[in-house]
């Protein structure tokens, strides 16, 4: 054989390695050719290409390995039980930009499966690669790098403190400093992956100077950055109050409630995110933020949006309301008990109406005016309405039943409580008789319209037992009126009355 036909041999050799790892490459983008290749045994054909003396061949054996590893764990397990994963991390330390790019993406696809999946992309030294990444001159290779870092870290705090211990957090900082938007972006998401499960690795965020360097960005017009910027900040202020004052201190507000406007839905929840979990801590950070404006913008919000994206500022009005009755009635007079209101009777989703039913507990639990805003919105017989419908989840049911307790002791608007006398179950009965027991003694039009509106007659209707609180409170309306008028419209008169008809003779 020739020298010619020995090179011709190779050529072809090397022309079908290319082309068989192009093919699977490219047939592993479509999820219905994915069983096919997995039977096929394409894991362990692959794995001698990523030692191949071709450099665009490792790189597209790694590029197909990392999209099987992405369809499912079982492939990215098969990868990490096939001992591919220590191959690609000493090829991180060692060759070009393209494949350093491609083996970075197989890690992350192996790591995002699972804490078990991540820990195992830890244990074959990753970590310290992955980290020297980050420091690389090509913004490419930093991004992939910092995207298997965060996917590493988001599963639970051990990860995300060994991504920390291998110095990650001071380079993800410096990439977030870069002018390339796609590594900003993804070092923004891993710092908030880190910074998310405790208050210790939210500080270690904290001390690196992010706050800062995120805050800048926060107006930044490329909206997958801001919603990354925002979901970052919310996970470092959600820990606790000093974390939470640091964030503040960047003076964000009220700059940040022009992203409530955002075309971005994604933008929007989570700068309402970011709102609830600054407010939930004191009633100084919330009054800070109701200073700037903060109410109404979220009340705006609402107005504006459906679904799961309204729960962060339905949630967020609570966390106001709750600290005190000044906070409280700014929420009401920024008109957020209508917006509730509709809240409530609009969305579907138990979790939703649950969260809208708390806020507007913590609303109205304050003093009798608050109670009054909460009741004339109509919202305590849809409360009752849902505590009392069977196919209301056990949270919905337990956090509608406390917001109607809760706003029940301390309403006075007599007119709001008349319909839960016809409707309402014994355990909630009790709360609105103890109301009618409160008010009436001391206002007499409110005894006369009580007559007139058939209240009087419905609470002797009311079965109570012996010696119990309902049966003081109804004793104590009925005090209220003359005697011949409480058996005027107690059970069975018209019948007593007719016997004595009957019984009477005349003289």
């Amino acid at each position: 054989m020739s020298q010619r036909q020995v090179l011709q041999v190779f050529e072809q050799y090397q022309k079908s390695r290319t082309q068989f790892v192009q093919t699977v490459a490219e047939l592993a983008t479509r999820p219905q050719n994915i069983e096919t290749l997995q039977n096929a045994g394409v894991m362990s054909l692959l794995r001698p290409l990523l030692l191949d003396v071709v450099p665009t061949i490792q790189q597209t054996a790694a590029l197909a390995l990392g999209r099987l590893a992405n369809y499912n764990d079982d492939l990215a397990e098969a990868i990490v039980k096939g001992d591919i994963l220590p191959q690609l991390v000493y090829s991180l330390a060692e060759q070009n930009r393209f494949y350093k790019k491609a083996a970075a993406f197989v890690l992350r696809a192996v790591a995002r499966h699972s804490p078990e999946l991540a820990q195992a992309v830890v244990d074959c030294g990753a970590l310290e690669a992955l980290v020297i990444s980050l420091e690389e001159f090509d913004p490419g290779v930093k991004e992939s790098a910092a995207w298997a870092l965060g996917y590493i870290a988001r599963h639970n705090g051990e990860l995300s403190q060994a991504v920390v211990d291998a110095g990650a957090v001071p380079l993800l900082v410096l990439c977030v400093q870069e002018p390339e938007i796609a590594l900003k972006r993804i070092a923004a998401s891993a710092l908030s992956d880190i910074a998310k499960h405790s208050p210790e690795l939210a500080q270690t965020v904290v001390d690196t100077g992010a706050i800062a360097h995120l805050a800048q960005m926060i107006l930044n017009p490329d909206a997958k950055l801001k919603r990354q910027v925002f979901s970052a900040l919310s996970q470092i202020s959600k820990h606790s109050v000093d974390l939470a004052e640091l964030v503040v201190e960047a003076e964000i507000f009220p700059a940040v409630l022009a992203c409530l406007r955002d075309p971005d839905e994604y933008v929007r929840k989570n700068v309402t995110t970011l709102m609830r979990e600054i407010t939930k801590h004191t009633p100084e950070l919330s009054q800070l933020i109701v200073n700037s404006g903060g109410i109404a913008a979220v009340i705006d919000y609402l107005g504006d949006c459906k679904g799961a994206v309204r729960l962060p500022g339905i949630m967020m009005l609570g966390y106001v309301a709750a600290h005190s009755e000044n906070l409280a009635m700014a929420v009401i007079v920024s008109k957020g008990v209508p917006q509730l209101a509709i809240c409530l009777s609009e969305e579907p989703e138990d979790h939703i109406r649950a969260a809208t039913a708390w806020s507007l507990g913590q609303i109205g639990r304050h003093t009798p005016e608050h109670a009054r805003a909460v009741a004339a919105a109509n919202v305590l017989p849809k409360l009752l309405a849902l505590y009392m419908d069977t196919q209301s989840s056990e949270d919905l049911q337990v956090k509608a039943k406390k917001a109607l307790k809760s706003i029940l002791q301390k309403c006075t608007h007599l007119p709001a409580l008349e319909p839960l006398l016809y409707d309402a179950p014994s355990n909630i009965l009790k709360h609105v008789v103890c109301q009618f027991s409160k008010v009436l003694p001391h206002d007499s039009k409110a005894r006369r319209l009580f007559v007139t509106s058939g209240g009087l007659k419905k609470v002797q209707e009311i079965k109570a037992d012996t010696g119990s609180a309902l049966q003081e409170y109804i004793t104590s309306i009925n005090n209220c009126y003359p005697e011949e008028i409480v058996r005027y419209y107690s059970p069975g008169y018209s019948e007593t009355l007719l016997e004595r008809i009957e019984k009477y003779q005349p003289v």
